[in-house]
């Protein structure tokens, strides 16, 4: 992508990395469709037999796709910056990937569904092992039982220091929400460091 500059001088963007990451089913592929200003690259199969005793659909029974590789999105915000979407795989069987993923991201959203809210240690676990700023949002299901932010805290055991905030994946506005807050949290970090 190269952007013509006022002085008609060819400029490139600044790219900047965004991880959308979380547990199984937690609606990782949705934000990235919803935000995406292009069709996004979806990496979904099928559900098979194959994985009946390998995936837990406790709480997500109508669930029949899996991200096996990435989803990948962007976002255009001007002529000097765009964002790079990339969402993870969340079953345990495809976190090898995870490391190439986040290499290079200036932050990650740890997508939670509080119906399977165990499902999101692993996540968290990874970008703070690793030194990546993240934040956590709790996409809010249809039917599912709504927790204030403090209840989801204290349930992951977060630092007061780490954002989290409420999100419907499916919205764009909602989804747009979250990534700004991701970008103004790793640019707090950053000026801290």
């Amino acid at each position: 992508m190269v952007f013509v500059g006022s002085d008609d001088q060819l400029t490139v963007p600044t790219a900047v990395k965004i991880v959308i990451a979380g547990g199984f089913g937690t609606g990782k592929t949705t934000m990235v469709s919803s935000v995406s200003e292009i069709p996004p690259l979806k990496t979904e199969e099928l559900l098979t037999e194959a994985g009946v005793h390998v995936d837990d659909l406790a709480g997500i029974e109508g669930k029949d796709t899996t991200t096996v590789a990435l989803d990948f999105g962007r976002i255009t915000i001007n002529t000097s910056v765009v964002l790079y979407l990339f969402g993870t795989p969340g079953q345990n069987r495809f976190w090898f990937m995870w490391d190439e993923l986040a290499h290079g991201a200036i932050g990650a959203v740890v997508l939670v569904d509080t119906r399977r809210l165990d499902s999101s240690f692993p996540s968290i676990d990874f970008f703070e092992h690793r030194g990546i700023p993240f934040i956590v949002a709790v996409n809010c299901f249809d039917g599912g039982q709504l927790y204030t932010v403090d209840e989801v805290r204290h349930a992951l055991d977060l630092d007061d220091a780490i954002p989290v905030v409420l999100c419907d994946a499916r919205n764009r506005e909602s989804s747009k929400t979250v990534l700004v807050g991701l970008i103004q949290h790793s640019m707090n970090r950053l000026a801290l460091a």
